[in-house]
């Protein structure tokens, strides 16, 4: 069972694009360096839906299985790109949806 860890971020008003673009780098970079992650996608609001209350950016990381999700969210490699979360994000808003 594949798990897509969806990730939305209320950017801050100080959240530039040097930071966000930091911030996409090291997420990006995670899937040469966690086992079990099969794909990394991150971008921005394009919903035409009106319904994003303030959460414009995310990114979606694809796992092989639930047990890759619990290995990498303790990782070393996850925990350091933590801080640019926080460097861009006011609110951070966590789904992970199990695929059958």
């Amino acid at each position: 069972m594949k798990v897509e860890h969806i990730v939305l971020l209320k950017p801050k008003l100080e959240a530039d694009e040097q930071r966000i673009a930091a911030l996409w780098a090291g997420i990006a970079g995670l899937k040469g360096l966690i086992p079990g992650i099969e794909s990394i996608r991150v971008g921005v609001n394009s919903s035409p839906e009106n319904l994003a209350q303030g959460y414009t950016l995310g990114f979606v990381v694809t796992f092989e299985s639930p047990v890759a999700r619990d290995g990498y969210l303790p990782h070393p490699d996850h925990l350091a790109v933590v801080p640019l979360v926080h460097a861009v994000a006011a609110e951070v808003l966590v789904f992970d949806l199990e695929r059958h």
